[in-house]
Formats: structure tokens, sequence, C-alpha cells
């Protein structure tokens, strides 16, 4: 799986709602610096985590794996 395209696309969705990192690691209840090796595609995140993002985001989950092979 390319987690780095899932980052990308999760930040691409972010810069969409005009959120901060920081902003979108405390509505998901995760720390920035995991906001950022996730948009980096260094952290993996857990389905949980994943349902959140896309949960605050107002996006279907399976748009985060646009391009996701």
């Amino acid at each position: 799986m390319n987690i780095k395209a899932l980052g990308l696309n999760i930040k691409a969705e972010r810069n969409r709602k005009s959120l901060s990192q920081a902003e979108l690691a405390e509505m998901v209840d995760l720390s920035q610096t995991s906001i950022t090796a996730i948009e980096q595609g260094k952290q993996i995140p857990n389905a949980i985590n994943l349902y959140l993002i896309a949960k605050v985001l107002e996006i279907d989950i399976n748009e985060l794996f646009k391009g996701v092979d």
C-alpha cells in the first residue's frame, strides 16, 4: 500500500477544510506530531483514526484511499 499517497490525500483534504495540523489533531485526539507523520507517510493510522479523520474532514473514508495501491 502506498502510505505516502494516503498521507497526501489527508493533507489535501485538511487544507481544503482550512484546518491546521494542530486543529485536526485536537479534533481526532492525536498529537500534531502524529498528524505530521501520517501526512508524510511515516506513520500508518489505525482504522479508528482513519474513520475519525474522514468524519472531521466530512468526506467518505474511501476518498482518503484514492490513488493508494
